[in-house]
Order: C-alpha cells, then sequence, then structure tokens
C-alpha cells in the first residue's frame, strides 16, 4: 500500500537546543489534535466512506504520519542535548524517568495517548465534519506553536506543517460536498 521515501516530507532544522518548546511540541505528537490522532482517525473512517472520496482520507491518512515523522524529529532535535536538569526545568522530569529521551505518545501536559481522541461516526458526512475540525484544530495548534518559537528553522516546519492542514481541511470541504450532490441525486432504477 505504501512506499516509504527514507527522508521527510519537508526538512527540519533545528537553530538551538530548546526543551522548553519540545515540550510544547509533543502535544501534535500525541495529543488530542495531533498527528497520530489524525492519522488513525482517516484511515479508520475510509471504510465507512463512499469510494468517491475514500482515496482522499488514504491519502491525507498517509501523509499524518509524515507530519508525525517530522514532529518527532523536531523534538528529538531539540532534546538531544539537553541535560538533565534542563529537561526537569521545563517540566519534562516525568517523561525522561519513564521514558528517557525517547518519544512517547502523549500531550504536552504528559497525558497518555488514548483511542478516545479517534472519532468515527461511520456516517460520511458527519465524519468529514469532524475532519475538518481536526485539521482546524491542528492548524489552530501550529499557529500557537510558530508564535512561541523564536527559533526560525523550526517555525519554518512549523509553517510547512500549518499550511497542510489548511489543505486538507479544503479537501475535506470539497469532498462533503461531492457526496452532499450525491446524496441529493435522483437515482433511477
Amino acid at each position: 500500500m505504501w512506499i516509504y521515501e527514507k527522508k521527510l516530507q519537508y526538512p527540519v532544522r533545528v537553530g538551538t537546543c530548546n526543551p522548553r518548546m519540545a515540550k510544547y511540541l509533543i502535544e501534535q505528537y500525541g495529543g488530542a489534535d495531533g498527528e497520530l490522532a489524525a492519522a488513525l482517525r482517516y484511515l479508520n473512517q475510509r471504510y465507512t466512506i463512499p469510494d468517491k472520496v475514500k482515496g482522499l482520507l488514504t491519502d491525507i491518512g498517509t501523509e499524518e504520519f509524515a507530519h508525525l515523522e517530522m514532529i518527532a524529529t523536531m523534538v528529538y532535535k531539540l532534546t538531544k542535548d539537553a541535560p538533565i536538569e534542563e529537561l526537569e526545568k521545563v517540566g519534562l522530569g516525568a517523561h525522561y524517568a519513564n521514558h528517557e529521551r525517547a518519544l512517547f505518545y502523549e500531550n504536552a501536559a504528559g497525558d497518555a495517548f488514548t483511542a478516545t481522541y479517534i472519532q468515527a461516526k461511520g456516517d460520511p458526512i458527519a465524519d468529514l465534519y469532524e475532519d475538518i475540525a481536526a485539521e482546524e484544530k491542528a492548524r489552530a495548534t501550529y499557529q500557537w506553536l510558530i508564535d512561541m518559537s523564536d527559533d526560525p528553522d523550526i517555525i519554518d516546519s512549523l509553517r510547512f506543517l500549518r499550511e497542510r492542514e489548511i489543505v486538507h481541511s479544503q479537501r475535506f470541504r470539497e469532498a462533503v460536498e461531492i457526496l452532499k450532490d450525491q446524496r441529493d441525486c435522483q437515482k433511477y432504477f
């Protein structure tokens, strides 16, 4: 189903070690509106979506895994050279005690990822509206992360991710219109 290209979708550069920013970025790794939740949501919903838009959910769900990889790379680069005292100072002491520097699916507050983040109603239009909302929440979070960063390299990667959320939202909006047109069409037998 997939062909993995051994490079990031967009280059990730980090200007300086910044565990505080890494702590905030973890929200997009394992938070309710993060990339893992989005990828799993879309790849799950595609089974109950009409064929006309099923491929869209597969494509965007797959891309969300690429975004997850970018976030993981940023978090790793922002923390790899940080002394333990600095990790503790920014509130990552408990994370370090449990996982050392390994990434773990959790939000910025340290709450573990849960399947309750993944929505699926089974009604294609309801699910697509859920997906639009998810993309808009992710876009907003990326903007807030941009506002919190002073590293031009991190900001560059975050802007790329924010723009992809906008594109995904637009594609889901188009899919809603396709399904509405299909639903409202008279059926002849």
